[in-house]
């Protein structure tokens, strides 16, 4: 089995370790040493009978150790990521065996794709790329990378997402969009139409309220 360490021991950090015990469950491949955190952890501390290791530094003793970054927000997760390139890291792709992937899909390195994920075809993945439970991506999409896509979200064919664009819980895309890097869609917004760089938008249909540059 490859060996494992999670990067984020919050609730998504978890919910990985999960995707991660159901791939086992399938089939043995992954053996996860434990979590990885900002800052010195406290003493002994366990995330459901796993350690928290320490902090990034912790891979230049582990090198022959995967990670995986379970840190939802995009910016977040890209500075995590920038950190642990530096160090050498080797990153690992998790695809829950209860997602539908079909045969014309490219995951990038460091994705994780979470159970009920239905990702139909022609649809590229960038690296480091989330994709929750019960989300639909349709036919000949583009997802950048770092983009995070929230539970229950439906994209529909030919959609752009640009790099760190976050979708909100239950958000719904229309066939054709593009949304620019660093945008947020809130949860249950319905997009019609292009969205810029770095804004937040939201509401039926979704609205620009907030403009911004994405950084």
């Amino acid at each position: 089995m490859k060996k494992l360490v999670i990067f984020g021991a919050g609730g998504f950090g978890r919910e990985v370790l999960q995707l991660v015990r159901d791939v086992n469950r399938e089939a043995p491949a992954w053996e996860c040493a434990g979590f990885l955190v900002d800052g010195a952890p406290q003493a002994e501390t366990l995330v459901q009978g796993l350690p928290v290791l320490g902090g990034v530094d912790w891979l230049r003793c582990n090198p022959d150790v995967e990670v995986v970054v379970a840190v939802g927000e995009p910016a977040a997760r890209k500075k995590i990521v920038e950190r642990l390139v530096s160090l050498g890291a080797v990153f690992a792709t998790l695809i829950h065996p209860r997602a539908w992937l079909g045969e014309y899909v490219s995951v990038g390195r460091g994705c994780v794709i979470c159970a009920g994920a239905l990702i139909t075809t022609d649809i590229r993945l960038g690296e480091h790329v989330h994709v929750n439970i019960g989300t639909t991506i349709g036919h000949d999409s583009l997802l950048s990378d770092f983009v995070t896509v929230s539970p229950g979200v439906n994209v529909s064919g030919k959609v752009r997402l640009g790099d760190g664009v976050f979708l909100g819980s239950g958000a719904v895309l229309l066939p054709g969009v593009s949304v620019g890097e660093g945008a947020v869609i809130g949860a249950n917004s319905v997009v019609l139409a292009d969205l810029p760089p770095g804004c937040t938008a939201v509401g039926v249909p979704a609205k620009v309220v907030k403009s911004g540059i994405a950084s």
